[in-house]
């Protein structure tokens, strides 16, 4: 029998995930995977509530050199099974930055939550002002931005030159990591401030990610690409992984096989048709997917009370404004679609993978693409 073990949710640090002995299904073999690709630059773009923060507080916790080691946090998982993976293990310097609370509702507050993030991910490495490695000047300017002094134009360059110093620091080259990155631009298109939150991070992206030597590689997360051209203009050496894509199709969600392990530890083999039922809902290129917010969140009810029901939990996880805007302004041939999607009927669309929220207006078709990559449809067959 398998230790049955707290269920986590909303936990979405891995170190606090393994020291607190938390279930987990391994996915550490994404880690296998990303050193394989030698992937340099590399968005993954997934629903909401699919693991994404927790993926990359994974990746995080296995590259990251600290003072105290973090190997002993994949001891007994998968990627420990592969000692060419694990040589890579606490070798790295890394920049870890979290976009998702970058919801204000004027561009002034959103630049300032960017500062005080900035900051936060400044006060992290603050070791290095102590180092005799760095100028002046330099120790000047990490000082300003760490204390949110410096002129706003700074902030543009500000995760570049965190990277300069900490390849001084460390002799080698800096692992970037920046989630959720379309949460700022969502949130922008709402509000009212799209355009300057694109010249925003765009500037900050080109800086960082394009023109970078400091960078050894980068992963971004988000639920929709948005286009090189908007975004990561000239950036040649980007790779994403949507839901379409045949790379990381098992690495964010539950697969059927570690469902049926998850309902055996747990007892509850009896309600794997209710949760296929409910919960089945996605298709990550050919592989079927299960929610895992949901599927959690039910166990949960379900290990104290049997005879609880399923509920449509992520459903209420954001807004979804967007959706009913979309679709209250969509043509009768559109709304006429989604009644048919609503009887169990396919519509048959072409995808557009580089919809921005700046165009989802331009195109009707667009809606099908949109609706797709943020978890409220699923491919059922590819033309």
């Amino acid at each position: 029998m398998m230790e049955r073990k707290p269920l986590p949710i909303g936990i979405e640090d891995f170190k606090r995930l393994i020291d607190d002995k938390y279930y987990f299904v391994d996915k550490t073999l994404m880690i296998k995977e990303l050193i394989e690709s030698q992937t340099i630059v590399g968005l993954f773009t997934k629903p909401r509530r699919f693991g994404k923060t927790l993926n990359m507080s994974m990746i995080q916790r296995f590259f990251e050199k600290t003072a105290e080691s973090n190997a002993y946090l994949f001891d007994r998982l998968k990627i420990s099974e592969y000692p060419e993976c694990m040589q890579y293990q606490g070798q790295y310097p890394v920049i870890s930055i979290s976009l998702k609370s970058m919801k204000q509702g004027s561009y002034k507050d959103a630049f300032h939550m960017f500062k005080v993030l900035i900051a936060r991910e400044y006060d992290r490495h603050k070791v290095i002002l102590k180092s005799g490695k760095i100028s002046d000047s330099e120790r000047d300017l990490f000082h300003s931005i760490l204390t949110q002094r410096a002129e706003d134009a700074f902030y543009l360059d500000s995760i570049k030159f965190l990277s300069d110093i900490m390849v001084k620091y460390y002799n080698k080259n800096v692992i970037i990591l920046i989630d959720e990155y379309d949460v700022p631009l969502e949130n922008a298109f709402h509000q009212g401030f799209y355009t300057d939150m694109v010249n925003l991070i765009r500037s900050v992206f080109e800086s960082a990610l394009k023109t970078n030597p400091s960078l050894d590689r980068a992963f971004l997360t988000g639920c929709l690409r948005v286009s090189k051209e908007s975004i990561f203009t000239g950036l040649n050496n980007l790779q994403i992984f949507s839901i379409m894509s045949t790379k990381f199709d098992d690495s964010f969600g539950f697969t059927q096989e570690e469902i049926n392990v998850m309902l055996e530890c747990y007892d509850l083999t009896d309600k794997s048709s209710d949760i296929a039922h409910w919960y089945d809902g996605y298709k990550f290129n050919d592989v079927d997917i299960y929610n895992p917010w949901s599927v959690l969140n039910y166990l949960s009810e379900a290990v104290e009370k049997s005879s609880a029901l399923c509920k449509p939990y992520w459903s209420n996880t954001s807004s979804n404004e967007i959706v009913k805007r979309l679709i209250e302004e969509s043509n009768d041939r559109t709304k006429n679609a989604i009644e048919e999607l609503i009887n169990g009927t396919p519509v048959r669309a072409q995808i557009y993978e580089d919809i921005t929220y700046g165009t989802i207006d331009v195109n009707s078709e667009y809606i099908w693409s949109f609706l797709l990559f943020t978890g409220y449809l699923k491919v059922t067959a590819y033309e």
